[in-house]
């Protein structure tokens, strides 16, 4: 007897769903209209701000339409695009730089670059560095937040792309460095997750203690991969 597998995602009242038989996602979604109203959208295009495209053996996601309206709110539309994201000689610590005198709108923009970190794993370093300063951001942690912002205008077509494979088997990386954060000497660390070739998970992140040698820094970053992989 062949069974059916049917996936929901549900934020609040939006709900994704998918599954292997269309016929099964047609019965649920005639269940689901027997008790609560809702609207049959069709084949899923726009979903919180995310783009999805589908091709025959692939799904490419992308945040082109969020990207640019987050231009236009900073007013950063007609800024001229670059292809870094930080400059090595910019220092970022709690000394350097005058308070903004909005730190609300620093806040907002930086928590719209962590939600586009969700399909731009190239801007999570980067975005990782600016989250540092969120209690008293300074015109200096400003510019870098600009500065990613002009990096994503001019790489706003990038998509990460999930294709169909046989390949189950899950591969993760890790890194860190140590003690480089010059306020407080905590270490910085990653990983990236792939389910056959397809990136599927990725995080940077300060450590939460301060490590003793490089040693400890780098088996620290890997038990959080190795957590991440449990979870999997």
């Amino acid at each position: 007897m062949r069974t059916d597998v049917i996936f929901l995602l549900v934020y609040v009242n939006d709900i994704l769903i998918t599954g292997s038989s269309n016929s099964s996602l047609t019965q649920l979604i005639s269940q689901l209209s027997t008790t609560f109203s809702l609207q049959d959208l069709g084949e899923a295009h726009y979903f919180l701000g995310l783009e999805l495209h589908r091709t025959i053996d692939s799904v490419h996601l992308s945040q082109r339409k969020y990207i640019h309206d987050l231009l236009v709110k900073t007013k950063m539309h007609k800024a001229k695009p670059i292809h870094t994201l930080m400059v090595a000689s910019t220092k970022l610590d709690v000394t350097h730089g005058s308070p903004l005198l909005d730190a609300t709108k620093y806040r907002n923009v930086v928590g719209a670059l962590q939600y586009i970190t969700l399909t731009r794993p190239d801007i999570s370093f980067s975005v990782n560095k600016v989250c540092h300063f969120m209690k008293e951001p300074t015109d200096v942690h400003w510019s870098a937040v600009k500065r990613i912002i002009r990096y994503l205008k001019s790489t706003i077509d990038h998509v990460i792309i999930f294709c169909s494979s046989q390949e189950l088997a899950l591969e993760a990386f890790s890194g860190a460095d140590w003690a480089s954060c010059p306020v407080d000497r905590r270490s910085q660390g990653g990983f990236c997750v792939y389910l056959g070739r397809n990136l599927i998970s990725w995080s940077f992140r300060k450590q939460s203690t301060v490590s003793r040698s490089s040693t400890e820094s780098k088996y620290r970053s890997l038990a959080s991969t190795i957590t991440e992989l449990l979870w999997l």
